[in-house]
């Protein structure tokens, strides 16, 4: 359609947003846990790593840069292309809210990792990390891959809720390896307390899409919901077939491909359990490397997904989020709809 044959038709009236009367309560449950755990990368001391980021070899030094580089580009997809997608099929101005919050936090999470390279490494090798994130293939192979989905306006809009959650929940997570081992070895502390932080936010984000998709397949008939399921499950072999040959070329150096792989499995279990799906690999937790795993864990603390969290985000006392975070009640279905428990 051309600009000229477009018509527009003024609105008589706008209605303002009541939070008195919200229809879904996951809005208004997933709404005040992101507020609560709200943080900036400004307040992390990156700069206390540079001791721990001297001792690295080259080739470690190499991957997590490169692995930031990664991860910025992935960010920057969900901040810009992502959110503004799925903000076309909301069903509720609350689900716009927590999407716009979502989308802000996209963004925080994109800058944050400039925040690691400005204190880590030389503006020389930011230019040449950015140059290669922005045409490594396989990297590219995802980020366009995902993107497209997005813009493309035939797409159906559940499959674009499921792209996000695959992004969100899966593809992220060959790059938040790294840190999280580095934790484990009491390495780069302040760099993985930022990572933590990226990751209790998409815990919330992948869950949160996850169930709005669940809600959407529940309206589809028996066919249409067969039909969407077969081509999730083929979508995520695509995306996991590009996965590994993208963690080969970042882990081979370091001899850690296979225990990437394996976690990178397990994150995809978890991303089909976010939207309501069978696992399909074989890899559990016991699989995943113990140090990684502890990372991403939250011994001491037991709380629900759902639940208040008292004072909220104070530096040094981050929460990731673990298993037991996403047992979610669906209210409008009176039934359980997401445990991964």
């Amino acid at each position: 359609m051309k600009l000229e044959d477009f018509e527009f038709t003024p609105l008589e009236e706008y209605k303002a947003i009541n939070w008195n009367a919200v229809s879904d309560m996951i809005d208004k449950a997933t709404w005040e846990k992101l507020t609560e755990q709200f943080w900036l990368d400004t307040r992390i001391p990156v700069s206390n790593d540079l001791d721990d980021w001297r001792e690295l070899n080259d080739d470690e030094r190499w991957t997590v840069s490169h692995v930031f580089g990664g991860l910025t580009l992935l960010d920057t997809v969900q901040s810009e292309a992502g959110l503004t997608s799925l903000k076309e099929d909301v069903k509720t101005q609350h689900e716009t809210a927590v999407l716009n919050n979502i989308q802000f936090m996209e963004s925080v999470h994109a800058k944050s990792y400039s925040t690691i390279f400005s204190t880590l490494n030389t503006p020389d090798q930011i230019n040449e990390i950015f140059s290669w994130s922005d045409s490594e293939e396989f990297l590219q192979n995802k980020a366009t891959k995902i993107s497209n989905m997005y813009l493309d306006p035939t797409v159906d809009p559940l499959k674009k809720k499921v792209a996000n959650v695959f992004l969100e929940t899966f593809l992220f997570y060959s790059g938040f390896y790294t840190p999280l081992y580095y934790l484990g070895h009491n390495k780069l502390n302040n760099v993985a307390e930022i990572i933590k932080l990226i990751l209790r936010d998409e815990s919330v984000h992948g869950t949160f899409i996850g169930y709005k998709f669940q809600v959407g397949l529940r309206q589809l008939s028996e066919k249409k919901q067969q039909d969407m399921k077969d081509w999730l499950y083929n979508f995520l072999y695509e995306l996991y077939d590009n996965e590994e040959r993208y963690t080969h070329l970042l882990y081979d150096n370091l001899g850690w491909t296979d225990d990437v792989l394996t976690f990178i499995r397990y994150n995809a279990n978890k991303a089909l359990m976010n939207l309501g799906q069978d696992p399909l690999f074989p890899d559990t937790a016991a699989d995943v490397n113990p140090v990684v795993m502890n990372g991403i864990s939250t011994s001491t603390v037991n709380h629900d997904f759902f639940s208040q969290v008292g004072n909220g985000y104070r530096l040094g006392e981050v929460e990731a989020m673990n298993d037991d975070d996403y047992h979610i009640l669906d209210p409008n279905a009176k039934k359980d709809i997401n445990s991964r428990d």
